[in-house]
């Protein structure tokens, strides 16, 4: 399969999480290589986005949020988890997608345990270097894609309701 493009990235960011259902991530440490089709997604966009961690402004948790897209941004959670992200959109305006779960893995922080992702890949770009990339495939029809507000963002007031969670049906 083909890996996708940084372009694909710096496309709007809720395309990208909705193109991204049914591509495959794609994982290799030294001869050992895990591949799964994307089946959950999350999008967070820029800075007035109350659930996206950019709404706090610019810092340094933050700042792999303003890089190229394509970048991996990878944060820590509940003191336990770690969470991959891609970075999407233009350079400087900070938009992410959360892989949240693939075809045998749910949740996010059991994706990124599986495929072995942590601190160490965070603000590094998706390629055959780092290990971690995604895989082209045919989209999904729409009719396949379910469309409902993200998890666990109670506090982000009206932008907890917005439908920027994607999950493949079945």
């Amino acid at each position: 399969m083909r890996k996708l493009p940084h372009s694909f990235f710096e496309q709007k960011t809720l395309k990208v999480a909705r193109e991204l259902i049914g591509k495959t991530l794609v994982r290799k440490i030294g001869n050992k290589t895990v591949k799964e089709i994307i089946t959950e997604v999350e999008a967070y966009i820029g800075p007035h986005d109350l659930a996206s961690h950019s709404s706090k402004g610019r810092t340094k948790r933050t700042e792999v949020m303003h890089a190229q897209a394509g970048t991996i941004y990878v944060y820590f959670i509940y003191g336990m988890y770690w969470m991959l992200n891609i970075v999407t959109e233009e350079k400087d305006f900070p938009a992410a997608v959360l892989i949240r779960a693939t075809e045998k893995v749910k949740g996010p922080g059991r994706v990124a345990r599986e495929f072995g992702i942590d601190k160490s890949l965070n603000g590094k770009m998706l390629n055959e270097e780092t290990g971690l990339w995604i895989e082209d495939a045919p989209s999904v029809p729409h009719t396949q894609v379910i469309k409902t507000p993200r998890i666990g963002v109670d506090y982000a007031g009206a932008w907890k309701d917005k439908p920027y969670r994607f999950i493949l049906k079945n």
